[in-house]
């Protein structure tokens, strides 16, 4: 069975979006965040606004670097396999030719004054990216007196301790779900006493 025309250009335009996401973004996977959702919410508008904190969210809490599963995970939606394909392609390919690049000349562009101004110019416009990433999609959380002591302790902890974020997102996730469980079966309980009154 082949592949139509629309699934083509679509599989091609997920290849060069992610592609260009790749290399046009310095500072690692948070840094990617608001690039990514740029493209894939406001541009193409292949994911609705409120579910791309749900795929942030998987991938961050999946192995991995989260702009690679974010490409996965978005590829997938669009076009399946194929588009989970490309779109990891697309993502990886930048950042992998870049990188074997400097790792060939790394004593030369370490001795280079300039290299290293500039990468401290990229290192504040980074923490500028993740900012402006963590106020755009706070807005658009959904926050109760759980989440916010989560999202508080969380800071805390990540900031003024060694413990590792791993036992932070799994300490989260933990608290999520028994907290659910709990709610779901309050609300059940309150149901079976309206019922016999």
């Amino acid at each position: 069975m082949g592949i139509s025309t629309n699934q083509k250009e679509k599989l091609q335009t997920l290849f060069i979006t992610f592609f260009k996401i790749g290399l046009f973004t310095f500072g690692g996977g948070y840094a990617m965040i608001p690039l990514i959702e740029y493209e894939t919410v406001e541009r193409h508008r292949w994911i609705k606004s409120e579910d791309i904190l749900d795929i942030f969210a998987i991938a961050e809490a999946t192995p991995g670097v989260i702009a690679i599963n974010t490409a996965t995970f978005v590829g997938y939606k669009v076009a399946g396999f194929w588009g989970s394909f490309l779109a990891t392609l697309g993502v990886v390919i930048p950042s992998f030719t870049i990188i074997s690049v400097i790792a060939l000349f790394f004593q030369e562009f370490q001795s280079l004054e300039w290299v290293g101004y500039a990468f401290k110019g990229i290192r504040a416009g980074v923490i500028v990216l993740i900012l402006g990433a963590v106020v755009k999609m706070g807005k658009k959380g959904e926050y109760t007196p759980l989440t916010v002591l989560i999202l508080m302790l969380a800071f805390c902890l990540a900031s003024f301790t060694d413990i590792s974020v791993i036992y932070l997102l799994l300490g989260g996730a933990v608290t999520g779900l028994f907290y659910q469980v709990w709610l779901n079966r309050k609300q059940a309980d309150d149901k079976r006493d309206e019922v016999k009154k």
